[in-house]
């Protein structure tokens, strides 16, 4: 039987009540929680819930699959402790290891703090990049999925000030091009790519920046010379209207806060997050840790749900893993 490995994420938020509450539910899959066993037996009493652990698949009601990682602090739900970043980090590191060497089909990740792995003395700004650094990948590509909408990004946490020097010609065509290849996954071939603009107005013909001009612009034309299906630069402000939206297969923003408000106002909840360019399937839900909810069954599966049935749909077409 196949596996998802699950990383659970912080633990003092709702990764790990997830997996608990999934674990109630019957299904057709084997999720691998990556995990400190003592926090989801914890979790689960906690919630009241019957949860049994093995080191081997399962679909039983109850019962969840688990690879053992012990955190290094004891947990309190709804209390970050910094002492428990490099537990975090093992997480990830253990799940790519073991997809890598093709023991897992995947990875689906639970919600992480970056703010608490940063003051703990680590470097770190996403799953996205993370994945990317352990998997030895030069570019990946972050993209947000809802069932009607799907939004990438040119590039991915980076501070505002920051965005501008990293849009080239040469990481835009990088971008297009995993775009283009992995929406094979999608069952879409040649996927029709809304552009946007970096500046209002798209530069209003340089007069308010000449990004479009001097480097978003040439892009499309060269692609499109080599039969890409690429429209704009168009403005952000009107790139989520139904009228632009019309035919649309994805829309490539230039910077996360962009194109994710929209994305997000629509479909949170409801929503995957999925990177694409890495070696193996990579998705994720689209919401934070929720420390307060943590321990509470107050929580909401949707995106979890969502990014559990696209990676099933990008497994079934055939990952590059």
């Amino acid at each position: 039987m196949e596996s998802i490995a699950y990383t659970s994420g912080e633990p003092s938020g709702i990764g790990p009540d997830i997996a608990v509450i999934y674990a109630q539910k019957e299904r057709d899959v084997n999720l691998q929680v990556y995990c400190d066993p003592d926090v989801l037996l914890k979790r689960a009493k906690l919630l009241n819930l019957p949860l049994s652990l093995t080191e081997n698949p399962t679909q039983n009601i109850g019962e969840l699959s688990i690879f053992p990682v012990k955190a290094t602090q004891e947990v309190v739900p709804g209390k970050l402790d910094p002492n428990n970043a490099e537990y975090v980090l093992s997480l990830l590191q253990e799940a790519t290891e073991n997809t890598l060497e093709k023991r897992t089909r995947g990875i689906l990740t639970g919600p992480i703090n970056k703010a608490v792995i940063n003051e703990a003395g680590i470097e770190f700004s996403g799953h996205t990049e993370y994945f990317a650094e352990l998997s030895n990948c030069s570019k990946t590509v972050m993209l947000l999925a809802t069932s009607k909408l799907k939004v990438a990004l040119a590039t991915t946490h980076l501070a505002l000030k920051d965005v501008p020097k990293n849009i080239s010609r040469e990481s835009l065509i990088e971008v297009i091009n995993i775009i283009n290849n992995d929406f094979k996954f999608f069952d879409i071939e040649n996927p029709r790519i809304l552009v946007c603009g970096l500046n209002p107005h798209a530069g209003e013909n340089g007069y308010l920046g000449d990004e479009e001009i001097t480097t978003i612009g040439p892009v499309i034309d060269d692609l499109n010379q080599k039969n890409f299906n690429l429209i704009g630069p168009v403005p952000a402000d009107t790139a989520f209207t139904s009228d632009s939206l019309n035919n649309i297969d994805v829309v490539l923003a230039m910077y996360h806060d962009q194109g994710l408000p929209v994305l997000k106002a629509n479909g949170f909840k409801n929503a995957a997050n999925i990177t694409l360019g890495l070696p193996f399937i990579r998705t994720s839900v689209d919401h934070g840790t929720a420390l307060y909810l943590a321990g509470t069954g107050k929580i909401d599966l949707g995106s979890f749900k969502c990014a559990l049935s696209f990676f099933k749909k990008i497994s079934k077409n055939g990952s590059h893993a």
